[in-house]
């Protein structure tokens, strides 16, 4: 027992050192990269790497706009995972599985082959560079998310929806009264598993924003690295300031709802 309690701590300690390396870089005066740094005296430590990265990129503004860039992409993924999930799992129709194995196969093509043709279609064809709603739109549908909702409508008694359509309600109001109400958890669910994703996302807001306003706070902190690092007083404190900044939301997200993502790790091996 004492052998797996020790296991278990030196892991812990394997998986949290890097955060708190992260964590005390960002608030050292002056950058140590040694050892011995993951140490520093109190004399070194300081918030001036966090109101200098600030004043370099505006921690704000960009903030604000990996939290819309976000948003809205949980949005889109909530409500046409919904309907998308609905319609695989209670409607029938014809090509109804070949729908969902290409929807599956989906996932298996890496978004980077896509990246090509989907800036030709939404700056040359749409004009949506430089907007929101040019970073949103390739994300607005996630085949992930609408593989759990369908099978958390799959698992809804039939009889329910039958009852409802023999009363004359349509299919958006028994999906709307009946289905969401009893699938709450798997919104959560949705909403955990997406918000990673975007908030880290680098790529494609790199490739679709050239005006900073615009920029999250992912592209705002590699511009620092590339363009204005070099004349910091600090800029390996300064970066990690940044990045403890990127990573705050994700991780207090995490501790939150700690026992969700265990619940639901649980839950979707159990039910296979």
């Amino acid at each position: 027992m004492k052998l797996k309690f020790a296991g278990l701590l030196v892991g812990a300690f394997v998986f949290l050192f890097p955060f708190y390396y992260m964590l005390i870089g960002s608030l050292q005066a002056e950058p140590d990269p040694s050892v011995g740094g993951a140490f520093p005296s109190p004399g070194n430590l300081t918030g001036h790497n966090y109101a200098e990265i600030n004043q370099s990129i505006h921690l704000g503004r960009s903030l604000l706009n990996s939290g819309i860039f976000t948003g809205g992409v949980i949005l889109g993924t909530l409500v046409f995972g919904v309907l998308a999930g609905y319609a695989l799992a209670r409607l029938q129709f014809r090509g109804r599985g070949l729908v969902f194995n290409l929807m599956l196969l989906i996932q298996v093509v890496p978004f980077q082959l896509l990246t090509i043709p989907l800036y030709v279609l939404i700056v040359r064809s749409y004009g949506l560079a430089d907007s929101y709603l040019g970073m949103i739109l390739p994300f607005l549908i996630n085949s992930t998310a609408v593989f759990v909702f369908r099978q958390y409508f799959l698992q809804l008694p039939a009889e329910l929806f039958d009852a409802a359509r023999i009363d004359g309600a349509s299919e958006l109001s028994i999906l709307w009264r009946i289905a969401v109400p009893l699938v709450r958890p798997a919104l959560l669910t949705g909403v955990l598993l997406t918000f990673i994703g975007p908030w880290n996302e680098f790529l494609w807001p790199f490739l679709i924003t050239k005006q900073q306003d615009l920029q999250p706070l992912a592209v705002s902190l590699s511009n620092y690295l590339t363009t204005v690092s070099a004349r910091a007083a600090n800029p390996f404190g300064a970066v990690l300031a940044g990045a403890c900044v990127l990573a705050a939301p994700a991780v207090t997200l995490f501790i939150v709802f700690q026992r969700r993502f265990i619940s639901t790790n649980l839950s979707s091996g159990v039910k296979g």
